[in-house]
């Protein structure tokens, strides 16, 4: 799989992650969930920002080596 895969990968398993996520919060509306909620799920969306943009800096290197390489 190319990095470009990966990264449309990445992102519809944060979009699954979301819906997972409002289902569980239908029963499970503790403290505990409201935790989990910010230290785990809040940061994501930044994380997965940085993923996908290093992600097309590694998709572009790879074609320039291969393009260099031909």
């Amino acid at each position: 799989m190319n990095a470009a895969g990966s990264a449309a990968n990445l992102v519809q398993s944060m979009k699954n992650l979301n819906l997972q996520w409002q289902e569980t919060q239908a029963s499970w509306h503790d403290s505990k969930s409201q935790e989990f909620e910010k230290r785990y799920l809040e940061p994501l969306p930044g994380h997965i920002a940085t993923a996908l943009t290093v992600m097309e800096e590694i998709d572009l290197l790879l074609k320039k080596i291969r393009s260099d390489c031909e």
